[in-house]
């Protein structure tokens, strides 16, 4: 990767444009001028501007695409885990924001278990802070109770004055029931989303991978997807009764889908999202097969049984269980791809799999599964983006904490793209990652689309070394 000084004003021309807010999916130029969307859409039109602008003695200079190119808003994640501060031997704000370039993220949500947590205004002011040497955008997500220990509600205003777009315990789900009912009251009136993992521990017990046939297989725990779907079915019945915004994190499981569909259905504020794992891969990557709709791209991935590279929380579920969360995505019912981005030091994985920790390296193979996946359901593409971008922001209504909208290409919105090929097969090699956290069950396999360049507020942060941007003579 090259630090590359950006002109005054970048005409990216040639492409497909693919921009779910605008329903435009068709060959489209985008110009960008101090750090927003100048003006997108029709080459034609686009050349025109441009040509005003030269004469008028601007400075432009062009990023022409081969019609097999596509360029999309840049990407959005709700879902990441930053690690600083406190945790920054697994990865820091800097390396993260760096590895989200590299996938074709422009924006990032940060979550809260953190080292101290995310639970005080003098913490998201760290965030914050540490976020503007960043190579994207670091959004803080605060925590609903104070140290996640569910025991006591965080200050929700003082977070959302500091900057917090959201509340979330991560991975230590709400436990009781009149804790989430005082969090949902309390967020109600500032008009943020509470995020739970959805995890009932007395149902889920020690389990550490999915309940089933591979489990009894590998003698590993059991973790039944019931233990989700009645912690969300809980939470669902709270926010019928106080109208607040309630997110599901990272949904795994068919009954999940089932009981999201239901709250829509009745008019809940409910939304949930996916992870690009939970979508392709399965329990028996754990065994060390390559089930799932990922097969036939997995030949040469580095597989071994009691593989601590697939124990992720929630579990890699069943084939089944893949499919319903897919069609779950495709109906609308769920509205998001998260990438659950969670790097772990070698230690933290190299033991074995009851010490393992939780969590996948995720983000900078992302878009490459979510384009792996498209090619092999066939899987309009803008379906794709409007998950990983559009959605995302306006789910979490971003656009009240960003400085011009973001996960669209209309005019006036930020200069945030990412230039993707589709159709490029690659190997994904996990000593390449950018993140300090090697740790995928992906290394070794094949996927079908690669980014090629990410620009973030009209700034180039990311380009392949083979991408040829050179104008045509």
């Amino acid at each position: 990767m090259t630090e590359i000084q950006t002109p005054h004003i970048l005409w990216v021309r040639g492409g497909r444009m693919i921009d779910p807010s605008q329903d435009y999916d068709m060959p489209g130029d985008i110009l960008l001028e101090d750090g927003a969307v100048l003006a997108s859409g029709n080459p034609a039109d686009i050349a025109a501007q441009a040509q005003a602008k030269k004469s008028a003695g601007a400075q432009i200079e062009e990023i022409i695409l081969s019609a097999d190119l596509c360029v999309a808003p840049g990407l959005i994640d709700a879902h990441t885990h930053l690690r600083e501060p406190g945790f920054e031997i697994k990865e820091t704000i800097y390396s993260g924001a760096k590895a989200a370039a590299r996938g074709g993220y422009t924006t990032v949500c940060s979550m809260p278990n953190t080292s101290p947590v995310t639970d005080s205004r003098s913490v998201v002011a760290q965030i914050i802070a540490a976020a503007h040497n960043a190579a994207i955008r670091v959004l803080p997500i605060g925590a609903i109770t104070r140290g996640q220990e569910g025991l006591q509600l965080t200050e929700m205003y003082e977070l959302a004055e500091a900057g917090g777009i959201a509340f979330s315990d991560d991975g230590k789900p709400v436990r009781s029931g009149a804790m989430m009912s005082m969090a949902l009251n309390y967020a109600l009136p500032l008009y943020l989303p509470i995020i739970n993992h959805c995890e009932d521990p007395d149902i889920v017990g020690g389990g550490v991978m999915n309940s089933g046939p591979a489990a009894i297989r590998l003698g590993l725990k059991g973790w039944p997807s019931s233990g989700e779907v009645i912690m969300l079915q809980r939470d669902l019945e709270l926010v019928r009764g106080i109208g607040a915004r309630y997110h599901a994190a990272h949904l795994s499981a068919a009954g999940s889908v089932e009981a999201v569909r239901r709250a829509k259905d009745a008019g809940l504020r409910v939304t949930a999202e996916v992870t690009p794992h939970h979508l392709l891969l399965t329990d028996e990557w754990v065994e060390g097969h390559a089930g799932g709709i990922l097969a036939e791209y997995a030949q040469h991935a580095r597989m071994p049984q009691f593989n601590t590279n697939a124990k992720v929380n929630p579990p890699l579920r069943s084939a089944k269980d893949a499919e319903a969360v897919l069609q779950g995505l495709l109906d609308g019912v769920i509205d998001i791809v998260a990438t659950d981005h969670a790097p772990h030091g070698v230690t933290d994985k190299y033991c074995s799999f009851d010490e393992a920790a939780f969590g996948i390296s995720g983000i900078e193979t992302s878009l490459s599964m979510l384009l792996t996946l498209a090619r092999l359901r066939n899987i309009p593409l803008k379906t794709m983006i409007a998950a990983a971008s559009t959605k995302p922001a306006e789910v979490f209504q971003l656009a009240r904490h960003t400085r011009l909208p973001i996960g669209t290409l209309r005019a006036g919105a930020a200069a945030d793209v990412v230039i993707f090929n589709p159709n490029e097969r690659y190997t994904v090699r996990a000593e390449e990652f950018l993140s300090l956290g090697k740790n995928t069950p992906l290394d070794g396999a094949e996927l079908a689309g690669k980014v090629k360049m990410t620009i973030y507020g009209g700034a180039i942060v990311w380009e392949d070394a083979h991408f040829n941007r050179r104008p045509q003579a």
